[in-house]
């Protein structure tokens, strides 16, 4: 499995007024060219309502930890809520197991020429992605925050993104660039989760405005920190090659070392025989 590159479509929007009003305007397009399908679910929901329709579904998916990590600018502590605190505020970069369907809270302090301002983002997952087993912590869902949308938080305005799993069958013909992470822009009336979904797999969705808690009516802050899911922290696991162990020879010392027998044909030609002589050097 390959390292995971989900790629974000992001959306701000000023007001929430200012929002309806473009829903309300329309975007001129005709009615007849409109898509027939219906979504039951948007981004716009309240967190937390996309990722327990997900859980309805069954599957793999209750009580999964789905390892997510969260980048932000050089300079920046990050941290999680746990119950009515933060865990230890961690250096640019947060790596944590997150339940599938829950809504976690963040802590983002330091912030490059806004040292004295702090950002509370939420992260609700919707999706898990299936490693092999021992190697979840290699394969996580990769959220950058970036200076511009910390500046948008605190100055009133509200980023909403949606991480996406790119389609193998539609890749993007450009390539990666590890340091940066690719961003699609959606225009306001346009719901970034639709727009995920058809351009792949929804894995996530960041919610960031300038909302901080309210120690006066929530002491606890387990409404602000949506009941304070349960997280796990992870440690970096080691950088290995993408190829180790898969071609190695496990057979005992003394045996004879296992052969790889050829594969058959996905269709056969008519009356063409099937092949049955072992390759040379199988054991019989």
């Amino acid at each position: 499995m390959r390292p995971l590159h989900a790629i974000p479509v992001r959306r701000a929007t000023l007001l929430l007024a200012t929002l309806a009003a473009i829903y309300c305007g329309g975007t001129g397009e005709a009615y007849g060219q409109r898509r027939t399908a219906h979504y039951f679910q948007s981004a716009d929901l309240p967190p937390g309502t996309v990722g327990q329709a997900q859980l309805l579904r069954g599957g793999p998916l209750p009580g999964y930890f789905q390892p997510v990590e969260v980048r932000c600018p050089q300079g920046c502590l990050i941290s999680a809520a746990v119950g009515p605190k933060y865990t230890e505020p961690q250096s640019d970069k947060l790596l944590a197991g997150m339940l599938v369907g829950s809504v976690y809270r963040l802590k983002i302090s330091k912030i490059p020429l806004n040292e004295t301002d702090e950002v509370y983002p939420t992260i609700e997952v919707i999706n898990r992605l299936h490693p092999p087993p021992g190697q979840e912590a290699r394969f996580p869902i990769p959220i950058e925050i970036t200076e511009e949308e910390l500046r948008l938080a605190i100055r009133g305005q509200f980023v909403t993104r949606v991480i996406y799993l790119e389609d193998p069958q539609r890749p993007f013909p450009l390539r990666e660039d590890p340091q940066n992470q690719r961003v699609f822009e959606v225009h306001p009336a346009d719901d970034p989760l639709r727009v995920a979904d058809e351009l792949g797999r929804p894995m996530a969705i960041l919610r960031m405005g300038s909302r901080v808690p309210d120690e006066a009516h929530d002491p606890t802050q387990l409404g602000f920190g949506y009941g304070s899911p349960p997280l796990k922290l992870l440690a970096t696991p080691v950088d290995l090659p993408r190829d180790a162990g898969l071609e190695t020879d496990s057979s005992p010392p003394g045996t004879r070392a296992a052969v790889r027998y050829p594969r058959l044909p996905l269709i056969m030609q008519p009356g063409a025989p099937m092949q049955t002589r072992r390759p040379q050097g199988a054991a019989r």
